[in-house]
């Protein structure tokens, strides 16, 4: 692993790790310690008290309403490192779970970790061909076999076609464009701090592009939901 790889995985590394400090400081973490109690009394290979041991060795607690997080990790069997962490987003996206974090991590990682391109690939298609769990939690899944859930992922057939309407397509353009609009400001930001004019100016032109990329991604978002003609699908 060259010194640019090795200095990917760390910036990938701190920032989830930032984010997950800031979570635990501003919120009230007492249900959450009192959740994995419970948990810890579970029977040993259930799928709760597997993911109380995942959060023992990686010195980690519940996440403010990102508990189900932890649940896929365990249920997936991705390990809690930078390259896992966005492998699993390629597998949820795949699964259709469509959400801008989803997005926004599995497009840093892209762009961050380009040489695991192929296995993220692998990872959606996996996703695609497993029983969607997007919407599974701990309160109903945590007392079941770990084994048994995840032989159940593997065993899962799916006859039906994928439809895509054009509410999907226009919440992929969505989506993307404020990705990118979001990358792009924070890639000018520190420009614009300089002394150097030349700086200013040659950043606040695409800041200004990044922020209509990203409010134009929001708008038309919010427009897609609020319009109930656009849900008209397209069998392939």
């Amino acid at each position: 692993m060259n010194v640019v790889q090795k200095s990917a995985r760390k910036i990938i590394k701190l920032s989830f790790n930032l984010s997950v400090w800031t979570i635990d400081y501003f919120s009230k973490m007492e249900i959450y310690h009192k959740k994995v109690t419970v948990l810890r009394e579970l029977d040993d290979g259930t799928l709760g008290r597997e993911i109380v041991r995942c959060l023992d060795d990686n010195n980690l607690t519940l996440v403010p309403k990102y508990e189900s997080h932890d649940l896929k990790h365990v249920l997936l069997g991705y390990q809690m490192t930078p390259e896992d962490e966005i492998r699993m987003q390629a597998f949820m996206i795949g699964n259709g779970n469509y959400s801008l974090p989803s997005f926004a991590i599995l497009g840093f990682g892209t762009l961050l970790l380009p040489e695991l391109c192929g296995t993220f690939i692998k990872d959606f298609q996996k996703g695609r061909r497993s029983e969607k769990i997007a919407d599974w939690t701990i309160e109903e899944y945590g007392h079941r076999d770990l084994v048994e859930l995840q032989t159940k992922l593997t065993r899962f057939k799916s006859t039906e076609k994928t439809p895509i309407s054009m509410r999907t397509i226009i919440k992929y353009g969505a989506l993307t464009s404020i990705t990118a609009g979001v990358f792009g400001m924070i890639y000018c930001l520190p420009f614009l701090f300089s002394s150097q004019i030349e700086d200013i100016v040659g950043a606040g032109f695409p800041f200004v592009g990044g922020a209509i990329l990203a409010t134009g991604g929001l708008l038309a978002l919010t427009k897609s939901q609020q319009a109930p003609d656009l849900n008209k699908e397209l069998k392939i």
